[in-house]
């Protein structure tokens, strides 16, 4: 029988897309250039009431933001032994403001730690955050890869789906990020299959220079989505990045990628992205640029 086919859609990821803009203004900047859906990464600053409206106004789903990264360098607070009162502050600062806006995820952001005691925080608070957190509100949790985050507790999806078979509870996903996996462990197209049952969000970009992500390599990855087991279940899109570092850029489910000046263009990956043929994807021009990205995970 043949598999069901998934239809993909695609979200910007606004803490690198239109990042020089209010994100009110950057929701609507999405909604301009046809994407699907808008996440952000630490909207805290913001005013809530601004960003639901903006959503209303444009009709799009913010699909999650993340934990606060704590203090530069950490990359996260969850799964730092010894902090657990400032890890629980972000998660509950976290839970409170998706509730606000009605996202749909939340990034548990591990943090640079290791060995048992790191395994146990981090456990010991994803359960905190999942009794917490409402039913409809996915918690996620992304391994990193070591070149661009030495130290990074989640490294691999390995450790990650034992993690969360060690956790055993509904509504905590992987997310998936493909320019992090084919960093270091290869066969990006082999591990999205076998892992599908456990995704919750997809990401993706070209190894290893995080660009555009074009050509047969990723038509393969994306159809592998056609899996019954993940099919509607995770959303999908690019991070990618310009050639001169420091400058990101990251369409982290996007319709557009930014070209090698960091640049949004309508990029030829949207169109190579109705890999099966009856997946969509957008391929809008956008009227305006971001002047510039910030650099994160």
């Amino acid at each position: 029988m043949t598999a069901p086919m998934t239809t993909l859609k695609f979200s910007a990821n606004l803490g690198f897309l239109w990042a020089d803009r209010p994100l009110p203004e950057a929701i609507r900047a999405a909604h301009r250039a046809g994407f699907d859906a808008v996440e952000c990464h630490w909207p805290y600053d913001v005013d809530p009431a601004a960003v639901t409206a903006a959503l209303a106004e444009t009709g799009l789903p913010m699909l999650g933001l993340n934990t606060r990264p704590g203090a530069p360098g950490e990359t996260g607070l969850c799964a730092l032994p010894g902090r657990e009162a400032e890890a629980r502050d972000a998660i509950a600062q976290a839970i409170a403001y998706a509730e606000a806006i009605g996202a749909r995820a939340i990034h548990m952001m591990a943090g640079v730690a290791e060995g048992p005691e790191a395994q146990a925080a981090f456990l010991a608070n994803l359960r905190h955050a999942r009794a917490l957190c409402p039913a409809q509100i996915t918690l996620l949790v992304e391994p990193l890869n070591r070149h661009d985050a030495p130290g990074y507790f989640l490294r691999t999806t390995d450790q990650a789906a034992a993690l969360l078979a060690e956790l055993a509870l509904p509504g905590v996903k992987l997310m998936f990020d493909c320019y992090h996996v084919g960093r270091t462990e290869g066969d990006m197209v082999q591990r999205l299959r076998a892992l599908a049952p456990l995704l919750g969000h997809i990401q993706f970009a070209a190894v290893p220079d995080r660009g555009p992500p074009t050509g047969a390599r990723w038509i393969m990855t994306m159809s592998s989505r056609r899996s019954p087991q993940s099919a509607g279940r995770a959303r999908s899109g690019p991070n990618t990045a310009p050639a001169a570092p420091p400058r990101r850029a990251s369409a982290g489910s996007g319709a557009c990628a930014p070209d090698r000046t960091g640049q949004p263009t309508p990029a030829t990956w949207p169109r190579a992205a109705t890999f099966a043929p009856h997946s969509r994807a957008v391929a809008a021009p956008l009227s305006q640029a971001p002047a510039d990205a910030r650099a994160t995970h």
